[in-house]
């Protein structure tokens, strides 16, 4: 008799969470981390595993500590480079714990024993490596004005002694997502020399005195080792001109030149093979009338002139990497509901795309030109390695051996929508397998952050199979603002998140409830961060959902725009608010508190600082004092993301139990650690 397939919670944190693919020089090896929950459920823990390329093994798994491990890079002799808070080999009882501070480690080509490489004391975040002469580069902070990590160290202990823990802010911003931007710098460095004692020579710092400039910032070494290209946060006086910049640093003399000298940002650059040039992510400075366009960038690294590598092409380019003989440059884009892989030729700009379906990552083309491995995901598979010919289009990849992810038992369909004003809106569908018109499911519509987004794979904090295996339709719209379809179906959305975003939504949801396997009596909508608002917006304008579920949401846009931590962001599609607020006020959720009665369930963590915990005790203040009947999942220990894998069980089983109460009549049920 057959098993019936199940889909819970459980099964999706049991999942490996791969990420960070590397492949060795000689295209021989290909690295993953891959991410588990720990015994006690109170964090993922990583670890490195060596995928088989030619499809005959189960992954190998290359290192084994309790504190994880990720970050992989290869160096040209074929030794691993990885970052860990792992204890040193030789530490005594007496040296402090690094606890959530990842040092720089180097295992040897043929394994064993890693080594440390770098431990400063206020840890590594990022590592590159040069692809000819080893070099390697790596960020990492430090408390301005000291002259060594010995310094760093004493100031840090003096501090913590002292029992300190303020700060002394002089620019903007001060914080991003969860995390204050101080008291460290983060600085660059040239890791020392492999040797057998990492004390006698310490890493060289490449940026002495570098400010809040590379809080941000992402780079790229060419093969000599010799330059570092950066993007970095230009100086300015004024916070609305915030800008990332492309420059480049030289190794040996530690001089910086700037490249690039206007408005737009400029991010993820990767050098060429032969170092003269960098491909760059360039994105134009958006106004109250419009949002500028995304494209890559090619810059030549010795005169800054530089050209549009996707003239006319209507996506938005991440992620770009070199072809090896350095004739193309392969990168990803939303389409449709999808991220495939593309390759642009530098000479005459043909433009292929390698894959039709699936979202992919990590792209590590193979030394030979003949392919490229990637990360591959769908809306029901979780990131996978892949290998694709570096040329052909549309391709089917070839899936390499994996680490055993379960199958959730649905039927995922795309279906499409019309907009009051004619645009097509497309959403994917997660049905559960009994779903029929004799036993049709609820629906739960799941609606992304950003806005700038796209539901187009696997998606951990929001799985649709989740609530599948609970009995729910799911539905995932991506309504104007989505990436994906163009740059005028962004402009459709800009500054109108109230009316034409909006309307997106319901057109999405009129279609999918017409449907006879989905009851259109029984219907609930989800959201986090922007997703979230429109979940605070439907309350006020329709009382056609049984259950409203608000994450990180936004709910005064006056009062979010000085407590975000990048509020003058904002200014660019609702304006100068000391000016003039009426864009904001417009489509502020709580002007129509007094029209909601739907009852809802709001979620926030008290370390958010990209939408602030004040939000959310607003918003409830709001809702009591309207009576509206209301619940209130507090986080203290959690950001922008639910991010422990405890804390997402009491989610899913918080949300689900609301949301099954209201729209299937079923018995509340709290959850026994709450």
């Amino acid at each position: 008799m057959e098993t019936e397939r199940t889909f819970d919670v459980d099964t999706m944190l049991g999942l490996p969470r791969l990420s960070g693919l590397a492949l060795s020089p000689d295209g021989g090896r290909l690295v993953v981390s891959g991410a588990r929950p720990d015994e006690e459920g109170t964090k993922f823990t990583a670890a490195l595993y060596e995928v088989d390329l030619e499809g005959n093994a189960a992954p190998r798994r290359l290192t084994r500590s309790a504190a994880g491990e990720s970050g992989a890079a290869f160096l040209p002799d074929g030794s691993l480079l990885f970052t860990s808070s792992r204890p040193a080999p030789d530490a005594g009882p007496e040296e402090e714990p690094r606890k959530d501070r990842a040092a720089l480690w180097q295992m040897p080509a043929a394994g064993g024993e890693a080594r440390l490489l770098a431990g400063p004391p206020g840890g590594v975040d990022r590592a590159a490596a040069a692809r000819e002469s080893g070099a390697v580069v790596f960020a990492a902070g430090s408390h301005p004005e000291t002259g060594g990590w010995d310094e760093d160290a004493d100031k840090e202990k003096a501090r913590k002694d002292a029992g300190v823990g303020a700060q002394l802010f002089e620019e903007y911003p001060i914080r991003l997502w969860d995390r204050y931007l101080g008291p460290r710098e983060r600085h660059l460095y040239l890791a020392p020399e492999t040797g057998d004692d990492p004390e006698a020579a310490e890493a060289t710092d490449l940026t002495p005195a570098p400010g809040r400039s590379l809080d941000m910032a992402s780079f790229d070494l060419t093969p000599d080792g010799a330059t570092v290209v950066l993007s970095r946060r230009r100086e300015h006086e004024d916070p609305r001109d915030l800008v990332f910049e492309l420059a480049v640093l030289d190794v040996a003399s530690g001089g910086e030149r700037a490249l690039t000298a206007d408005d737009a940002w400029y991010t993820s650059p990767a050098c060429s093979p032969d170092g003269r040039s960098a491909a760059v992510v360039r994105a134009g400075k958006s106004t109250l009338e419009g949002v500028a366009d995304k494209t890559l960038w090619l810059v030549d690294l010795g005169t800054g002139e530089g050209r549009d590598l996707l003239p006319g092409f209507d996506l938005w380019p991440e992620a770009p990497v070199f072809s090896p003989d350095g004739r193309a440059v392969f990168f990803t884009a939303d389409e449709g509901g999808h991220a495939p892989a593309f390759r642009v030729e530098l000479d005459g700009g043909a433009v292929t795309r390698l894959t039709s379906g699936g979202a992919f990552t990590d792209l590590c083309p193979s030394p030979d030109g003949a392919y490229v491995y990637a990360l591959r995901a769908t809306i029901s598979e979780p990131p996978h390695p892949v290998a694709l010919e570096s040329t052909g289009p549309d391709q089917e990849p070839r899936p390499l051996p994996g680490f055993g992810a379960a199958e959730p038992p649905v039927r995922v369909e795309r279906v499409t929508a019309e907009a009051p004003d004619g645009t097509p809106v497309g959403s994917w569908l997660v049905l559960p397998e009994a779903a029929s018109a004799a036993h049709p499911a609820p629906l739960a519509t799941l609606i992304h952050g950003g806005p700038i987004n796209s539901w187009n794979g696997w998606h951990w904090r929001w799985n649709p199979h989740v609530f599948a295996g609970a009995g729910w339709a799911v539905l995932l719209p991506d309504p104007a603002l989505s990436t994906g379809y163009g740059l005028d179906f962004l402009q459709r959305g800009w500054g109108r998140w109230g009316d034409v975003v909006y309307g997106d939504l319901m057109a999405a949801v009129d279609a999918a409830v017409e449907r006879e396997d989905v009851d259109d009596g029984r219907t609930a909508a989800l959201g986090g961060s922007f997703g979230g608002y429109m979940a605070n917006w439907i309350a006020g304008h329709t009382d056609r959902f049984d259950a409203l579920v608000p994450h990180a949401s936004l709910w005064s846009l006056e009062s979010f725009h000085g407590t975000t931590d990048l509020g003058v962001w904002w200014e660019r599609e609702f304006g100068d608010p000391y000016k003039d607020a009426a864009r904001y006020r417009e489509h502020s959720p709580h002007r129509h508190v007094a029209n909601i009665r739907t009852p809802m369930l709001v979620i926030h963590g008290e370390l958010d600082y990209r939408v602030p915990i004040g939000e959310a005790l607003t918003l409830w203040t709001d809702l009591k004092r309207h009576g509206v009947e209301a619940k209130f999942l507090y986080y203290p220990d959690e950001n922008h993301w639910i991010v422990k894998p405890n804390n997402a069980r009491l989610w899913y089983q918080t949300v689900l139990d609301f949301i099954d109460h209201h729209a299937r009549d079923r018995e509340w049920q709290r959850p026994e650690l709450l």
